[in-house]
């Protein structure tokens, strides 16, 4: 494993948050990922465009209905928490998922 992929991965987990860039929830959503990566810089949040023929598949993959949708997966891929749509979540309960 790389030194980025250990900063991005800090806790064995990942963090990813699929959504539309360009819709009612795409500046919530990108201010969201700012702030907490500035409260948070060890844990790292990767993003997708749900439009994206990865994002659309992932979404597909774990019956992902409502944007924008945070994930906390193993490195393996084992979901460990999901939210869906508005109001998101709170950052430190992201955190303690990641952790684990």
């Amino acid at each position: 494993m790389t030194t980025d992929q250990e900063r991005r991965y800090a806790y064995g987990m990942k963090v990813l948050i699929i959504y539309r860039p360009n819709s009612e929830h795409g500046r919530i959503t990108e201010d969201y990922m700012r702030d907490f990566q500035r409260r948070y810089p060890e844990q790292q949040i990767d993003a997708l465009n749900v439009d994206s023929r990865e994002g659309s598949m992932l979404a597909s993959l774990y019956d992902i209905t409502q944007y924008p949708a945070i994930m906390v997966t193993q490195n393996d891929g084992q979901m460990q928490r999901c939210w869906m749509g508005e109001p998101l979540p709170l950052m430190d309960e992201i955190l303690s998922y990641s952790r684990g």
